[in-house]
């Protein structure tokens, strides 16, 4: 098995690492088929007898050995109760009883389930790790002016790669020459290829569809999309849910407690109630075996870590089984607005000048704004003519207020109406739906401009979609106006908004809405990763959209959603509560038949071999059930 209850877990994955696993399945085999020959050579034997007992004990030994090495190491480090040690007991008891069949049944029908289970896990664990079949193998790297392939790891940032059509994109950098489409499928489970052209930037584990294309290399592969992404999935099993990190507190406590529990129903039936003590000592080694909580230690992690590569497939990635967890149970739903909810892609839609020309105003507004890389100065810039644009002297940017700078020999203030506070100008009072821009000169009220955002989308839908799985409140935070925040909370139809907030403002109202200690639910904020990192870190889950490619995002937040598709977090929210319920599905199932399984073993109406078979029967089916949530 690839998951032993207790601590006999490291020893076997140790033993996995270090061998072939095709030779060690070939050694299995051997040993269960030659035990399983010396089983039927011992019933075969016409007279019971010193013979049969040896040929019994030689396949009790060749099936069981290494499960008694295990044992007895385990005993050594301090680690007894575990299920190597249950089955050595409940074996060499079957011989001492006399019961040799029982004895060999037990190991060989053990290491059965065993090659079983370990095949199952693996199999598991490898269709798993194809959801993620991203890494690159090599690069064809530019030197001397020729072309070489390469480990990826060998290649230095600014070199240049060539990406031909059909291979992977092996790191991260911009397109010098050649125009291709790019399939992202892997990282963000999009179906539609997007274009790369000469100066777009591609991410390492997209797949070339068309023309070869020139790469100058801007990430060495350790710091590499493909490499955080796969690492991220790789260590989230540290990450253990609540369900989990109980699952294995109840396995240290339950076995021991299971074991002392069969040793009073050996001893006290017997001595209080005359009864036989042949039959008690059976029940109890039947109890015992059957006792393991191994389907549980095994597809408890086992499932949390399907669903997790699942959702990778889909484009959604998540750091731990106890985000996963957390998603499943959310009731609230946060968000920010620009970039998430709206595309973050302005444009200047009205113009009102005071004591001056449109056409001078934006010229001003748009000349102090031009070292801002911020989507409304970027709007500013693109609606101001060519020759417009001119330079400046000064410069200070003031956090969630705006830009002051001199343009011309003019002090020009640029902002919110937070800056015009600042700057000790009234301005004037607009309703529009779109965020407004004051500009003042010299001290003087200027005007202002209105720029207006475009709603993704999807969202409208995706709103609708989380309100409909019984996310009981959506609440939209946001930096700009009232006015145009309104706008967008009516057209989507989010319950409640709050606008005109900073980075700290929008952590305050998170903290109000979280649930108390005690109280069930859970929060989600869901932002664009790269300036809400505090709210991100605030919220129960932190939800990163649009972030392929974003450090800052896949940094700060607990999923990240790689495309810029809101209905993924629908999708995310529906995949982890899918989880969760075969999660439960496996406790139920598992302790429900154990329980069943347990009366007929101490009522003498199971015998050892049959308890072996159910237990490795219940281990299997959970294993089945917990691969099941890797198909998202």
């Amino acid at each position: 098995m690839s998951c032993h209850c207790g601590h006999c877990h490291n020893e076997h994955e140790h033993h996995h690492d270090h061998h072939d696993e095709g030779a060690e399945r070939k050694k299995m085999l051997l040993r269960m088929g030659a035990s399983a020959l010396l089983l039927a050579l011992g019933l075969l034997l016409p007279v019971p007898g010193w013979v049969e007992f040896i040929v019994l004990l030689c396949a009790w030994g060749i099936a069981g050995y290494p499960v008694v090495i295990a044992a007895i190491k385990n005993i050594l480090k301090g680690h007894a109760f575990d299920e190597m040690f249950l089955m050595t007991v409940a074996s060499i008891g079957a011989f001492c009883l006399g019961e040799y069949f029982e004895g060999v049944a037990v190991m060989l029908l053990y290491q059965v389930g065993e090659f079983f289970q370990d095949y199952a896990v693996d199999k598991s664990r490898d269709s798993i790790a194809d959801l993620m079949d991203i890494r690159p193998e090599s690069a064809t790297v530019e030197r001397d002016e020729k072309f070489m392939e390469v480990s990826p790891e060998d290649v230095r940032v600014g070199d240049i790669i060539l990406v031909r059509p059909g291979e992977k994109v092996p790191l991260d950098g911009v397109v010098l020459e050649g125009e291709s489409m790019l399939d992202t499928a892997a990282l963000t489970g999009e179906s539609q290829p997007r274009k790369a052209c000469k100066g777009d930037r591609v991410i390492s584990g997209c797949v070339n569809l068309q023309g070869a294309i020139r790469v100058q290399v801007t990430h060495a592969y350790v710091d590499s999309t493909v490499t955080r992404i796969l690492e991220l999935v790789e260590h989230s099993a540290a990450n253990k849910s609540k369900t989990d990190r109980f699952i294995t507190r109840f396995a240290k406590v339950y076995t021991p407690a299971v074991v002392l529990a069969a040793a009073l129903l050996a001893v006290l039936p017997p001595l209080f109630l005359s009864g036989n003590w042949r039959e008690w000592i059976s029940s109890a080694l039947t109890f015992l075996v059957i006792s393991c909580p191994c389907a549980l230690v095994i597809s408890v992690p086992l499932t949390f870590f399907a669903g997790i590569g699942g959702a990778s497939r889909k484009g959604v990635l998540m750091k731990g089984a106890n985000y996963l967890e957390m998603l499943a149970r959310v009731d609230t739903a946060v968000f920010d607005k620009t970039g998430t909810l709206t595309k973050g892609i302005f444009s200047v839609t009205q113009v009102h000048a005071k004591g001056m020309r449109q056409e001078e105003l934006l010229s001003l507004a748009a000349s102090a704004e031009q070292m801002s890389n911020h989507p409304i100065a970027k709007s500013l810039r693109e609606a101001c003519p060519d020759n417009g644009i001119h330079e400046i002297t000064e410069m200070e940017e003031i956090p969630g207020q705006g830009i002051r700078a001199r343009v011309d020999g003019k002090r020009v203030a640029v902002g919110n109406e937070k800056m015009m506070k600042q700057e000790r100008v009234a301005w004037m009072p607009i309703k529009s739906p779109g965020a407004l821009v004051h500009v003042a000169v010299d001290g003087s009220y200027a005007g202002c401009i209105v720029i207006s955002d475009e709603i993704k989308r999807g969202a409208k839908e995706t709103i609708a979609e989380i309100k409909a799985m019984g996310i009981q409140k959506t609440v939209m935070l946001t930096g700009d106006a009232q006015e145009a925040a309104e706008a967008v909370a009516k057209e989507l139809q989010v319950d409640d908004v709050y606008s005109g907030l900073l980075p700290d403002g929008k952590v305050e109202w998170v903290e109000k809405m979280l649930p108390k200690k005690g109280e069930k639910g859970a929060l989600i904020f869901v932002g664009d990763g790269i300036n809400d990192a505090p709210v991100l870190a605030r919220a129960d889950v932190g939800v990163a959209m649009g972030a392929l490619g974003s450090d800052a995002a896949i940094e700060a937040a607990d999923v990240v959603l790689m495309d810029d598709d809101p209905r993924k977090l629908p999708m995310a929210i529906a995949l982890a509560r899918r989880t969760l319920g075969i999660v439960r599905q496996n406790i139920g199932f598992s302790l429900g038949i154990k329980a069943v399984v347990m009366v007929l073993g101490i009522v003498h109406l199971l015998p050892l071999w049959a308890a072996v078979f159910a237990d490795v029967g219940v281990c299997l089916l959970a294993i089945l059930n917990a691969m099941r949530a890797a198909k998202a």
